[in-house]
């Protein structure tokens, strides 16, 4: 099979795209959505009561800058290319948004068709994942974050962004809990079909999942794709 080539630039678009698209399916399912993507959609059910203007992508994208700033602290730098990060989170928040619009008329019918939707939407959020990391292009907030500090401290970037994952599912567990007050009339009897929150038995699966299949879907884009760079400017340019 022919590869295709010159591919650097459409992989970082199918990344924003895709990604968007899992994250909004798996939000559609309502059996959680990743532990990446729920601090934003918690936050955004807490604060959505008192503006019409917020939504989940701009609450995205918030979460993303001021995620950004702890970053620039911890690691005590600051690079130009950081605020490109933050212009992608903008790019992706709107695009999330596009899509949750999308989907908003399509229901689930029933618990063993959300529940195939879910893992669709994981595998598609796990192939716009992998596009990202096959391109030169700048990524969002979140694989920024875990690259500096892997660098900077000189630990093992899979250790790191392991950590990391953990980390925010446990920042989405506590904003879940501290935000509605509400926490006593959660039922664990209902886990494997609604989520508490944003937050379910989903969120749990993707965190368990999430690397194989990053790694599986790496493996067929490999297969098709040579990521070199179309525009071999903006390459020198961005990795200056």
């Amino acid at each position: 099979m022919k590869m295709l080539r010159k591919t650097s630039e459409l992989l970082w678009l199918f990344g924003i795209v895709f990604v968007a698209l899992g994250v909004a399916i798996c939000s559609k399912a309502n059996l959680g959505v990743s532990m990446i993507a729920a601090p934003a959609f918690v936050v955004y059910e807490a604060i959505a009561p008192l503006s019409e203007m917020l939504s989940v992508g701009v609450t995205e994208y918030i979460i993303q800058g001021l995620m950004l700033v702890l970053m620039c602290i911890i690691v005590r730098r600051f690079n130009w290319r950081y605020l490109l990060a933050f212009a992608v989170a903008v790019i992706y928040g709107y695009t999330l948004n596009f899509f949750l619009w999308l989907l908003s008329g399509i229901e689930f019918s029933t618990v063993a068709v959300r529940w195939v939707m879910f893992i669709v939407g994981d595998i598609i959020t796990a192939f716009g994942v992998a596009c990202f990391f096959r391109t030169y292009m700048p990524l969002q907030v979140y694989e920024l974050f875990v690259a500096e500090i892997a660098d900077r401290f000189h630990f093992n970037i899979n250790k790191t962004k392991w950590i990391f994952d953990l980390s925010l599912l446990v920042i989405s567990i506590v904003l879940a809990v501290t935000l509605f007050g509400d926490v006593k009339s959660f039922d664990w009897s209902t886990i494997g079909y609604s989520a508490f929150h944003s937050i379910g038995l989903g969120t749990l699966v993707t965190t368990a999942i999430n690397s194989p299949i990053i790694g599986f879907m790496g493996k067929i884009i490999d297969k098709v794709f040579v990521p070199s760079p179309r525009f071999g400017k903006l390459e020198e340019v961005l990795k200056r």
